[in-house]
């Protein structure tokens, strides 16, 4: 581990993106300090965006110029080291630990015995009878064991032209209140303070380790076969091609296919389903699973960092980059309200003494400090990413893949779902049911020369057709082949010119044909101009499908659509069976973009829009849509690529599970909101007023913070 100062040269780390570096942050105990790295990071030449998000404790730099990124880097780490002594930036973003403790064991218990000493001090000066001289001393000394740090700090600070941060309002709360007389207070408030603090510590820490054990799916090893034997290595050691072992109980470390050997997979950190997957010579299996049962040997498909437990940590690592609007709201929030209620303090402490007749100014000063002890904004700054960054964690073990805050805000208000229908709300299995000749040629023929026409299209119903067909097929005999997309085939098979597409297709071509009405997709097949007869494929529904919208409905979806290429008896029967709003049927991939369009501007309200669809094939409309949402399956990079959010289990049931998870996180974002500004409210008022000592003032800082970072660590309980 190295790290980043100004006397140590680094490596930067490699990213997914060449511009774009992760780090790990150590040492980094305060969130405001984190938004001002942040921002002064952000201000560096060179650098074209910086974001240091303070729960998982990563920092992405992105450079204008790869070659500049050592000296940013260094630059980032003096940065980090200034704004909060002890802060480090180290160079491999694994090697580090979200979960990283910001005050080390030693320092910890000693810090414990200074706080022991200093209240022993305290209460002997309190409550024993001893001369006003030394009371005061040990009052003072006291002080000093308790809030050295402190004090220490906002001197520094001070030094450096920061100002406003909790430090030096806590420093100068309690040295007021040493001037005006109130030496128990003062000593008590920082006491006080100072355990809050190390209860907010550690509560902040015990929420990362709970998020990182929510997502704590990265393997550990992989057992490599090699002609020596079995050696044990980091999976990123592991190439393509090679053979690695997986014994009962361990999780596969790379994606790949098994060779030998029969198990059940446990799935359920990549999926969320807790049912095991059966798995045999020849099926593909993805890292991050578990082995129950069998020993497998696994052919390896892909490096570690392009296997699926990379991918998805790393989106879900570098969500909470893309904020959503209400962190960024506090965010702006937390840099103008304390600056505003310390001047509000000083006016409180000068104004009143000389605008009313017999007002005491210590009365009004110690007044103020109660201003400047609850203005810290703390409890916001720190809760309201944490509740965030677990909705995520949450919703990633359910098999839901969010790739950043502000697309879990967004289902929030979603006013309209559209799906796609083939892979979407239905299996994507297609089938022949019905084979149609007109004399011309036999039924047997007629699929004959369907499979022949259609052997190079990868669309799943020319799948079906030669799955139908079940013999070999000869490549050779097929010229001049040409596919249009979304409509059909053409191509000289033996001589003989043969179309196979859609109704429209032909009907482009010239070739009068009978009309069919079927519930299932209809493919016509031409002959030297003639018709010959069709064929038809069917889909059926996923299991979940029905469930899926009547649950919609119940969260106050208010319109739900259906986009197809299919048929338009097929997409209305769809649409009637499941009780969609509106159906848009026979589209071709370029007009879907447009269908999209007429339904989002149909809106009546300011909701969002939602797009779900089957991956890659549906990449512009996912793109156009406020949240694009794609049926993914686990190992599906295009999917993961394509959307906003990726539904890992194909199931549409998981989109209102979604909604669910992004509800549950803005309740509670809400409810740290509304407590935390409350009763800052309340304390500041009674403060004025007379009525709130400085121990509220302390409960309404630590106290408060403490209480949002517990409820903020509910969205990790599946059962709130």
């Amino acid at each position: 581990m190295s790290v980043l100062n100004s006397a140590a040269p680094i490596q930067a780390p490699k990213a997914h993106d060449s511009n774009q570096h992760v780090f790990q942050m150590t040492g980094l105990g305060c969130a405001t300090c984190a938004a001002k790295i942040e921002a002064e990071i952000s201000q560096l030449e060179g650098v074209q965006s910086a974001h240091l998000d303070f729960v998982s404790q990563r920092l992405i730099i992105e450079a204008l110029n790869p070659k500049a990124l050592r000296q940013i880097t260094q630059q980032a780490g003096k940065i980090a080291a200034r704004i909060e002594p002890g802060a480090t930036v180290v160079a491999d973003a694994s090697a580090g630990s979200a979960t990283s403790e910001t005050k080390s064991a030693p320092a910890r218990t000693l810090r414990l015995f200074l706080f022991g000493i200093g209240f022993f001090l305290l209460l002997l000066a309190q409550f024993a009878p001893l001369p006003a001289a030394l009371s005061l001393a040990m009052f003072i000394t006291s002080y000093l064991l308790i809030g050295a740090e402190v004090i220490f700090a906002a001197v520094r600070n001070i030094a450096r032209g920061q100002l406003f941060d909790e430090n030096f309002l806590m420093s100068l709360a309690t040295v007021g209140a040493f001037a005006i007389g109130e030496y128990p207070e003062a000593v008590s408030v920082m006491l006080f303070y100072q355990i809050g603090e190390f209860f907010q510590d550690l509560a902040v820490n015990r929420s990362r380790r709970s998020i990182a054990a929510l997502m704590d799916i990265r393997p550990e090893f992989a057992n490599r076969v090699t002609d020596d034997g079995i050696e044990t290595v980091p999976p990123e050691q592991v190439s393509i091609d090679d053979i690695i072992l997986v014994k009962p109980g361990e999780r596969v470390p790379l994606d790949g296919t098994v060779l030998q050997g029969r198990s059940a997979l446990d799935t359920s950190a990549l999926t969320g389903e807790s049912l095991p997957r059966d798995v045999e010579p020849g099926s593909t299996v993805y890292s991050g699973s578990i082995n129950q049962s069998g020993v497998l040997h696994i052919q390896v498909s892909k490096p570690f960092g392009e296997s699926t437990v990379a991918r998805i940590l790393e989106l879900v690592q570098n969500a909470s980059s893309r904020k959503a609007p209400t962190e960024q709201f506090i965010t702006k929030f937390a840099r103008y309200y304390t600056p505003a209620v310390v001047f509000s303090a000083a006016a409180l402490a000068f104004v009143p003494p000389l605008m009313i007749p017999g007002a005491i100014f210590s009365e009004w000063l110690h007044r103020a400090l109660i201003f400047l002890v609850v203005s810290c904004p703390c409890a916001l700054v720190v809760s309201i990413p944490l509740t965030f960054f677990g909705g995520i964690g949450r919703a990633s073990r359910q098999g839901i893949l969010v790739k950043g805050s502000n697309f879990l805000e967004a289902l929030n208000s979603i006013d309209t779902v559209v799906f796609d229908k083939t892979g979407t709300l239905t299996r994507g299995v297609f089938s022949v049911t019905e084979i149609v000749a007109t004399g011309a040629l036999s039924e047997a023929s007629v699929l004959e020369t369907a499979a022949q026409i259609e052997q190079f299209s990868n669309h799943p119903i020319a799948a079906s057709i030669r799955n139908a067909y079940g013999k070999e097929l000869d490549p050779d005999l097929i010229q001049d082949y040409h596919e249009e997309p979304g409509q059909g085939l053409s191509a000289t098979i033996n001589g003989r010119s043969v179309l196979a597409g859609n109704s429209r297709y032909l009907l482009s071509q010239g070739i009068q044909h009978d009309q069919v009405k079927a519930l299932g997709t209809v493919v016509y097949l031409a002959v030297d101009g003639q018709y010959v007869g069709h064929l038809v494929i069917s889909d059926q529904l996923k299991p979940d499908s029905k469930a899926a919208v009547k649950r919609l409905r119940e969260l106050g979806i208010r319109s739900i659509a259906l986009l197809t290429g299919d048929s338009q008896p097929v997409g209305q029967a769809t649409g009637s069976e499941l009780g969609l709003d509106t159906v848009l049927s026979e589209l071709l991939p370029h007009q879907k973009v447009a269908a999209f369009e007429s339904l989002a501007a149909a809106r009546t309200t300011q909701g969002k829009i939602v797009f779900v669809g089957d991956g890659i094939n549906d990449a512009p409309v996912l793109a156009r849509s406020d949240v694009g949402i794609a049926m993914g399956g686990i190992g599906s990079d295009a999917a993961i690529e394509a959307a906003d959010i990726v539904l890992m289990t194909d199931e549409p049931m998981k989109l209102a599970t979604a909604i669910e998870v992004a509800r549950k996180t803005r309740t509670i974002v809400w409810q740290n909101i509304i407590f935390a500004l409350g009763v800052k409210a309340v304390i500041l008022l009674l403060g004025a007023l007379g009525y709130a000592s400085m121990w509220a003032a302390v409960f309404g800082d630590v106290g408060v913070a403490l209480i949002a970072i517990l409820n903020a660590t509910r969205i990790l309980q599946h059962n709130n």
